[in-house]
């Protein structure tokens, strides 16, 4: 079933005086047969307005288009368990490089089918490889540990707060900007979610394009995000920090000295709706290691 949203201008007059106007708003609706008095009454829960006297809209167009997580419009009802699932992992690969300066993965032979045959029955075999990587391969999540010494590893991480998280799920890929501000993050309640990040980005993912000019979390939109008490970020660009600025990591810092999770190189979250996704990340359980690949997946309500 496809999603609506309006396009339109409006006016609104306040009973105790004054007044706001907008030019080129866009709202998610929960169907496509709305008026323009329904359409008001959405606007002004999303807004979270007061004393409102009446609301006025014009050049209003309704047209398909993915929800963006609008107040007011509830997500999709979960109904029994998920019936689809999305992998918003990059696969590794012998060669593959996530991170630009960091060593590729080796991948080689303990034990070759050819050898496994003189160690078991006839018409047994098996092959046991070597997997020789840096942590920051693929799609990964950083650990406190990774960023403090005092902080919590892989095997120190609850997995209440890696598996099945309500997922909010930023559009931000037509953003003009590369920082992601609080302001682009303030119309939902994000307490104990995992915030992920769309950008877009990823469909530079191992091209020398995807190295520079990557979207980023500010250091205010990672502290807003500590402020809200979500659970993990993710994001699916290059790094959650902007890279070009010097050696500063602040959404690094700020996110994993909260103790929030963080999630890169994410992909495929054009697929997901803002709301009603359950998202999981679950790292090895490692001691004395702070990242380490994740089969990232979400789980979508029938």
């Amino acid at each position: 079933m496809a999603d609506y949203r309006a396009h339109f201008d409006f006016v609104i007059r306040f009973a105790n005086g004054g007044g706001m106007t907008g030019t080129g708003f866009r709202l998610d609706l929960p169907s496509a047969d709305l008026d323009d008095a329904q359409i008001g009454m959405l606007l002004v829960h999303h807004l979270g307005l007061a004393l409102v006297e009446d609301v006025t809209l014009s050049a209003l167009e309704i047209v398909a288009e993915p929800h963006k997580g609008s107040r007011g419009v509830p997500a999709p009802a979960e109904a029994g368990r998920a019936t689809r699932i999305v992998d918003l992992s990059h696969p590794i690969r012998a060669g593959l490089i996530t991170y630009p300066g960091l060593p590729a993965p080796v991948i080689t032979p303990h034990l070759t089918r050819t050898d496994s045959r003189a160690k078991y029955a006839p018409g047994t075999e098996f092959a046991m490889d070597i997997l020789t990587m840096i942590g920051n391969t693929g799609t990964y999540l950083d650990s406190p540990f990774h960023r403090y010494a005092e902080g919590a590893d892989l095997a120190g991480l609850e997995l209440a707060t890696l598996v099945g998280l309500p997922a909010e799920v930023f559009h931000l890929q037509d953003a003009s900007s590369r920082g992601i501000r609080p302001e682009s993050l303030a119309d939902r309640e994000l307490r104990g979610t995992a915030v992920l990040l769309h950008t877009g980005w990823d469909r530079w993912f191992g091209q020398p394009e995807y190295a520079k000019g990557s979207p980023f979390l500010t250091a205010a939109g990672a502290q807003w995000l500590v402020d809200q008490g979500v659970m993990l970020v993710g994001i699916d660009s290059l790094n959650i920090d902007d890279t070009e600025s010097g050696g500063e990591r602040p959404a690094h810092s700020l996110l994993l000295a909260a103790g929030i999770h963080v999630v890169e190189h994410l992909t495929h979250l054009d697929a997901l709706p803002a709301r009603g996704a359950r998202f999981t990340a679950a790292p090895p359980a490692v001691e004395g290691f702070g990242t380490f690949p994740v089969r990232a997946f979400a789980e979508l309500p029938a």
